[in-house]
This record gives structure tokens, sequence and C-alpha cells, in this order.
């Protein structure tokens, strides 16, 4: 995460998790003409068997987080603010996040190029301390988190009973996420519930 991703994860993570839920991590996205502010939310690990995330959840956090960003103002000008759920592929902001998806495929773009490449795709192999071993096509590679720009699990659509469909062009004609949209005065809200469960 970008250095104001992080004071901002910080800032609203504890209003989040008064609301009996967590913040995964935030994306901050500059942009021309407004940016773009994503809050992943979940649930506790030690959450209810079989509750999940809804758009009622994202709604809610949306309206706290909104109330104290404009009181904060951690962003000037104008920006989008974003609520969701992770969904099956699921952005992961820390080591722990890492952990606990150990034996998952995952997609992790890098700061700074290492062995070569600037992506890399395989399996969480080991995560030790702030060091992550991912297995790419039977090779060990070890990336310190402070060099992974972004990662998100890679589904396994054919185990999930998902496997995608193609449309008439042979592209993927998976369905898009749910979202709800409503416009305040400084910032356009949306709030968007995926697949999402404690594990």
């Amino acid at each position: 995460m970008s250095d104001k991703a992080n004071r901002i994860t910080a800032l609203l993570a504890p209003t989040v998790q008064s609301m009996g839920l967590e913040l995964l991590g935030v994306e901050y996205l500059p942009a021309p003409g407004g940016a773009v502010l994503r809050l992943y939310i979940d649930l506790p690990a030690d959450a209810e068997e079989g509750r999940l995330v809804g758009i009622g959840d994202c709604e809610a956090v949306s309206r706290e987080v909104s109330a104290q960003l404009d009181v904060e103002d951690p962003i000037s000008g104008n920006y989008t603010l974003e609520v969701s759920s992770p969904g099956v592929d699921r952005p992961l902001f820390a080591p722990e996040q890492f952990a606990r998806f150990i034996g998952k495929q995952a997609k992790v773009g890098l700061k700074l190029p290492q062995d070569g490449r600037r992506r890399l795709q395989g399996v969480i192999a080991a995560v030790e301390g702030d060091r992550i071993t991912f297995d790419v096509e039977g090779a060990a590679i070890e990336v310190g988190f402070d060099n992974i720009d972004k990662a998100r699990l890679l589904p396994d659509w054919a185990a999930l009973g998902l496997a995608p469909a193609q449309d008439k062009s042979g592209r993927d004609a998976r369905p898009g996420k749910a979202k709800k949209k409503t416009t305040g005065n400084r910032t356009n809200k949306t709030e968007t519930a995926g697949p999402s469960r404690a594990e």
C-alpha cells in the first residue's frame, strides 16, 4: 500500500472494528478528475459461522467513514469512496493475510524487479516475518513484503463450481459484483458486496 493508504487505514480501522468488522486494507488511487479511495472490509476471524459481509455492512461502513473523512480531511479535492467485501479474488495487504492463505494461488505485482520480473503468479508457500515465499512453476521465490505493490488471490473457479462461461466471442462471461451507488457532496460512494466468509 502507499503511504497515504497506510495512514488512512490506521485512521479508519478503529471505526470499522467498532462496527464488528475488520478493515483488511485500503487502495488509494489518485487521478486527474478525482481520486478513488477503496476500502475492503471483512468479518473478523471469530465471526458467526455462515455469516457473510453484505451490502448493508458496506453501506453502514460507508456512512460512518464518510463522516470521519469529512472531519479528518486526509484527502484534498474530490474523491470517490468505495466500500467492498474482499470477494473470491481477495486482495492481500499484510504478511499475516498471506499466512492465512498458504497453499493458495496468488498474483503479485512488485515495486522493484526481482529475478528479472515485476509480476509473479504462484502458490503462497511460506511466510516468515515479512518474507513471503512463492512456489512459481516449481521454483521457490522469496519476496520481501515491502517490495510487494499489489497482491490478490487467484480463485480456483472450477473448485468453487464457478468455472467461467464464455460469451459468443469466447471471452470470460463471469458475472461481476453487485454494486450500489449513492452520491454525496464531496464523494461518490459505492458499496459493493461480493462473496466473503470468515475463515
